[in-house]
């Protein structure tokens, strides 16, 4: 296990080194499209391997991953918006956005408003289907735009700085199984109580409305 993990981290690494800010920025286009890519796993180990050899920049790894979100962000709110709600009800599940999802991401942006495009790059659950029902409401694109680079934004550095503090960690580096599991057992805590109080909280009621 412990192997596993460590070449899992080398790989990516290596192809850190060979693919620089491009791969960055595509992995988290796909990231904030509909692929399940976690970004908490691209950003933190792009930065630390920033601060670890200077091949990257932290800065450019704050920037590629917040061009990529824009990117990854864009292609769902115009899928959206050219497609409209019936045709995503339809074929959604295809690309992984059912109507649960859908119905959860207009609650949350009914009761937020454009503010909300930009707490939800920060927030579990709502970062890849908020794009959605903007579209579907055809939210000024530019000012979606907006939201997004700097909820993107503010989110990257988050990740990178979580990245440069993990890089510290040796054992963690080396797929320690048990630090591992402290860290994503951290993540998972953090991330659960933000999905709770911000968004669970407020899209529930309006998802049973809609039932």
């Amino acid at each position: 296990m412990r192997e596993t993990i460590a070449h899992l981290i080398q790989w990516y690494q290596g192809a850190l080194d060979s693919g620089g800010y491009p791969l960055v920025a595509l992995l988290m286009a796909l990231e904030s499209s509909f692929l399940p890519i976690p970004s908490e796993a691209i950003i933190p180990l792009a930065a630390q391997r920033a601060h670890a050899n200077g091949h990257l920049s932290l800065a450019g790894v704050v920037l590629a991953g917040t061009l990529g979100s824009w990117v990854g962000a864009t292609l769902v709110y115009w899928v959206a918006r050219l497609a409209g709600r019936p045709l995503l009800l339809r074929y959604g599940r295809f690309v992984r956005v059912t109507e649960a999802k859908l119905q959860a991401a207009e609650g949350w942006s009914r009761r937020f408003g454009s503010f909300g495009v930009l707490a939800a790059r920060l927030l579990p659950g709502v970062r890849q289907t908020i794009g959605l029902p903007m579209g579907i409401v055809k939210m000024d694109y530019w000012l979606y735009a907006l939201f997004t680079v700097i909820g993107s934004c503010l989110w990257c550095i988050v990740l990178t700085c979580v990245g440069v503090t993990a890089g510290k960690d040796q054992e963690l580096m080396a797929g320690n199984p048990r630090h591992l599991a402290l860290w994503l057992a951290g993540a998972v805590v953090v991330l659960g109580l933000l999905y709770y109080f911000l968004v669970h909280r407020y899209i529930k009621p309006d998802s049973r409305k809609q039932v």
